[in-house]
C-alpha cells in the first residue's frame, strides 16, 4: 500500500500550525491572566500549591506544535516547491541511473504546483527534449515514474526495430559496446547526448509503432529500450502528471544489507 506522503506533510504542517497559532491569540493570555490572579507574590506559590513554573509551562500538545510547526513548514516548501528526493527502483533507466541510486528532483523547472492537489500556480517552463522527467504514472496517477523524455506536443514519434524517429528524421546513434546481452549505445537528442541499452536477441518488448503526441502531453522511454515500461506501451503524460525534472545522483544505495556508496553522486546527463 502506497503512502500519500505529500498528504501526511500538508496535514502536519496545518495541523501544528493551527494549534500553536490558536494558542497564542486566544488562550496563552487566559492562561497567563488567570495564574496572576492566582498568585502569591512572597512565596511564588499559587493558591493551589503548586509552583508558578508549572503553571506557566506550556499545554503538552501546544509545545510540541511549536517545536514541530517550523520544521514541518520548511520541509513542506523545500519539498514541494524546490528540490525533492527519489530513489530508482528499476532498472528500466540503465545504464543512465541504477537500481538503488538516490536523485534530486528539481520541483519548479516545470513551474511551481500545489502540494497534493497539484495545480499549477506559476509557469517556469516545459519539459524538454531529452530532460530525465519524474511523473504521476497516468494509468493511477499515483504512482512515480520516472522516463526520458522523447516526444514533445505535436511531435510524430515512430519506433522500429531499435530505431527511434522524430518527425521524420532518424536520432542518430552510436556503437559504444556489446556487453551481452546488450548493446551500449550514443543517441543525441537535441542537445543531450546520453547512454541507451538495446537487447541483442529478439525480446517481443521492443515496443515498434507509431504515435502523434497530443498537445499538452509528453512522450517518455527509458534509456534501458527493451526493459522499459513506457509510453510506447500505455500512452503519453498529460502535463497535469508532470512532478518534476530529475538532475543529480546525490548516492547509492542498493539493499538494507548493503553499505551506501557515493561514487556515482553527480550530475545526470
Amino acid at each position: 500500500m502506497d503512502i500519500n506522503f505529500p498528504l501526511i506533510l500538508v496535514t502536519l504542517t496545518f495541523a501544528t500550525g493551527f494549534i500553536w497559532l490558536g494558542d497564542r491569540l486566544f488562550f496563552k493570555a487566559r492562561r497567563e491572566a488567570a495564574l496572576g490572579t492566582g498568585e502569591t507574590a512572597a512565596t511564588g506559590v499559587s493558591e493551589t500549591g503548586k509552583e508558578e513554573g508549572d503553571e506557566r509551562r506550556e499545554p503538552y500538545l501546544v509545545d510540541l506544535s511549536r517545536s514541530f510547526f517550523p520544521v514541518l513548514a520548511i520541509v513542506l516548501v523545500l519539498r514541494s516547491f524546490l528540490v525533492e528526493p527519489f530513489q530508482i527502483p528499476s532498472g528500466s533507466m540503465r545504464p543512465t541511473l541504477e537500481v538503488g541510486d538516490f536523485i534530486l528532483v528539481n520541483k519548479f523547472a516545470y513551474g511551481l504546483r500545489l502540494p497534493v492537489l497539484r495545480n499549477e500556480v506559476v509557469d517556469l517552463g516545459d519539459p524538454e527534449r531529452g530532460d530525465i522527467m519524474v511523473f504521476r504514472y497516468p494509468k493511477d496517477g499515483e504512482t512515480n515514474y520516472i522516463k526520458r523524455v522523447i516526444g514533445l506536443p505535436g511531435d510524430r514519434i515512430r519506433y522500429r526495430n531499435h530505431d527511434l524517429f522524430i518527425n521524420g528524421e532518424k536520432v542518430a546513434t552510436d556503437f559504444v559496446a556489446t556487453l551481452p546481452p546488450f548493446e551500449l549505445k550514443h543517441e543525441m537528442l537535441g542537445n543531450v547526448r546520453h547512454d541507451i541499452m538495446v537487447s541483442i536477441r529478439e525480446t517481443g518488448r521492443q515496443g515498434n509503432g507509431a504515435w502523434t503526441i497530443p498537445e499538452g502531453e509528453y512522450f517518455v522511454m527509458g534509456d534501458n529500450r527493451d526493459n522499459s515500461n513506457d509510453s510506447r506501451f500505455w500512452g503519453t503524460v498529460p502535463d497535469r502528471l508532470v512532478v518534476g525534472k530529475a538532475f543529480a545522483i546525490w548516492m547509492h544505495w542498493e539493499s538494507l544489507f548493503s553499505l551506501p556508496e557515493f561514487n556515482r553522486v553527480g550530475l545526470i546527463e
